[in-house]
């Protein structure tokens, strides 16, 4: 990836508190044509500076209303991308990360109910070759969720 300028950095503070906002606004806001926004924001998504964009859906909305976490604890840590291919067959699981600390793996689940919790778990999950144990925190309410800010003092 190549050096990010303050141009780059004032557009990445503006489409990350609305990334759907016109093209043409963010020119205006940046005293820049619209051209060149265009032009920045593919060069930050050809960089990988920008890795996504798109609407987040609202799982309740779908009948999924059950938000899990699930620590996974694997046999061998070297299982890690063997587990992981197995787990991306698994729609409901939306993150997987491999972590330091008690767990060698964290994910991210919704289910539609606990039953459907309990089989995504003892049918599905466990049942991987090399889990040995899985611990489960279900989130009761998501009080916070953003993206990492641009810091001001680089824009």
């Amino acid at each position: 990836m190549e050096k990010i300028d303050n141009l780059d950095k004032k557009i990445l503070a503006i489409l990350s508190k609305n990334a759907r906002i016109p093209f043409k606004d963010v020119a205006t806001e940046c005293g820049v044509s619209r051209a060149a926004i265009h032009q920045r924001v593919q060069h930050l998504i050809a960089g990988s500076v920008i890795t996504g964009s798109g609407f987040d859906v609202n799982p309740k909305s779908l009948g999924y209303t059950t938000c899990t976490y699930v620590g996974i604890t694997l046999e061998r840590g070297n299982m890690y991308k063997s587990v992981v291919e197995r787990l991306e067959l698994i729609p409901e699981i939306v993150e997987c990360h491999f972590t330091t600390g008690p767990y060698t793996m964290l994910v991210k689940l919704y289910a539609r109910d606990n039953e459907q919790l309990m089989d995504l778990l003892n049918n599905k999950m466990q049942g991987i070759p090399g889990v040995v144990a899985t611990e489960t925190l279900i989130s009761l309410e998501q009080s916070i969720k953003r993206e990492i800010p641009v810091p001001q003092d680089l824009v």
